[in-house]
């Protein structure tokens, strides 16, 4: 295997033995971006000569004083709208095409103080709006198992360069699904954590109440060790948790339920067909399941997006081409005319039009009709999960990631309304705060596919211990 193949584990494990050095590691995956990057566009902007630099200073101190870390020496991709001090941070917007961050994103500051190395930074649909990676301003990205097809979004830049081997791991965000679709479509592990668990600080806001930052990794394992260096409380953000205090339930017999909304009409029959095999593998490993229901399903995916776009609208009303990123000139020196001059040139068709929705929704006389409707919704939403893990006592869910196959390149990019029906069985845990992580189950006519497992609130490792019995099982 070669040494950007490596799972972080792997990678730890050789560079303790002194197998190899990190900046072999960090070479290894340099070479792999250089290969690949033109044709599939996962990194905006690659940091090799940073990530060089603290590759050597990784050795140097493991050296010095050994493996502190399983993170120290390790190259990872970070999602371009985490901010890096120093390095440009597009949030795959014009923009911000020459913004660079004044400071670490707290996951950053985190991966930095193990000793990570960072490669660079990954494409993304403009401000994470999207499912594909195609509203990116700086190109779409293509899926490395097949160059016509899209690797999901909005992290498809993290998802397609850890599928390809630049990198070792990296890190994405998910707002309706941004993280786990991208890993279900491009084959790798992608976790989404509980709302609060890891620090937002230093992440571009796209929908505040929804945004959370996650690990994209090869194995359940590098999932675990990726979320145990960025999780925690942060007083530079306020909707963080102390997730120590929470409970830890022990169990001793898994039971999983299976929400039969999540099986119904627009389900790939394969997908289908391949998870209810899954699921009679797990049974013959003393696994419980049973049938549940999530009774407002149908109407999750219309809330999520009145509620987004409203947060989006108030979000990125920040960029108005005078602060920060770029700036129109104003040429009738009329304060409005330089702010629309700026929007209408830099913004994308998938940001105006989600910008439009959110200011209609919070419109005087649609508020009440739209916006608030939508949160008694979300309530609905999480009331639903409440029933199902306190009451009928299911430890965690398991459901297809996405109900679709990746889609070929250019296929839904002026249908928009099809390509959000891909965030169906996604958004729910968004709305809800839940944790949920997608797991590769394999291929169909070579494009991967998912299933995902969705966890009470802050128990992620009993999600992820249910995780490492799939893969376990999946190699046999």
């Amino acid at each position: 295997m070669n040494l950007n193949e490596l799972t972080i584990l792997q990678a730890h494990r050789g560079l303790k033995k002194k197998e190899f050095s990190s900046q072999e590691l960090t070479k290894a995956c340099l070479r792999e971006i250089k290969k690949k990057n033109r044709e599939i566009n996962a990194f905006i902007n690659v940091l090799e000569k940073e990530s060089l630099a603290q590759a050597k200073e990784a050795d140097k101190k493991i050296k010095i004083q050994g493996v502190n870390s399983l993170l120290t020496g390790i190259p990872l991709a970070v999602k371009d709208n985490i901010l890096i001090k120093d390095a440009f941070c597009t949030a795959g917007s014009k923009i911000l095409e020459n913004y660079r961050a004044g400071y670490d994103a707290t996951v950053v500051k985190k991966l930095k103080k193990s000793g990570a190395v960072f490669l660079g930074k990954t494409n993304l649909d403009e401000f994470a709006m999207g499912s594909s990676t195609e509203s990116s301003a700086f190109g779409p990205t293509r899926n490395p198992y097949d160059l016509e097809y899209v690797p999901g979004g909005s992290s498809g830049g993290s998802a397609a360069a850890l599928a390809a081997n630049m990198c070792l791991g990296a890190l994405g965000s998910d707002t309706g699904g941004s993280i786990r679709q991208p890993a279900a479509f491009c084959g790798v592990v992608g976790l989404k954590p509980t709302y609060g668990r890891v620090s937002r600080y230093g992440l571009i806001a796209m929908a505040s109440s929804l945004d959370q930052i996650g690990p994209l990794v090869r194995s359940v394992e590098d999932a675990e060790i990726l979320l145990k260096a960025i999780e925690g409380r942060d007083e530079n953000d306020a909707t963080s948790y102390d997730f120590s205090l929470q409970e830890k339930k022990s169990v001793s017999k898994m039971r999983i339920g299976l929400p039969r909304e999540y099986f119904g009409h627009g389900l790939d029959p394969r997908i289908k067909k391949a998870i209810l095999e899954l699921e009679e593998k797990l049974r013959k490993q003393g696994v419980e399941f049973m049938e549940v229901s999530l009774p407002h399903t149908s109407v999750a995916l219309a809330c999520y997006y009145i509620l987004m776009p409203a947060e989006v609208s108030s979000n990125l009303a920040r960029y108005d081409g005078i602060r920060y990123g770029f700036s129109a000139g104003g040429k009738s020196g009329n304060l409005l005319d330089f702010y629309l001059e700026s929007r209408t040139r830099c913004f994308g068709d998938e940001a105006k039009r989600r910008i439009m929705l959110g200011a209609y929704v919070l419109s005087a006389g649609y508020y009440q009709k739209y916006y608030l409707q939508a949160q008694k919704v979300r309530n609905l939403v999480r009331n639903d999960f409440a029933e199902v893990f306190k009451r009928k006592g299911v430890d965690c869910l398991l459901t297809p990631t996405s109900p679709v196959l990746p889609w070929k390149l250019g296929e839904k990019i002026d249908d928009p309304l099809s390509m959000y029906l891909a965030d169906v069985y996604t958004v729910s845990v968004n709305l809800a705060g839940l944790p949920a992580v997608s797991l590769p189950l394999g291929r169909i006519q070579g494009l991967p596919f998912a299933g995902q497992l969705i966890g009470d609130y802050f128990q992620e490792e009993r999600i992820l211990r249910i995780g490492k019995i799939i893969e376990t099982i999946l190699k046999e």
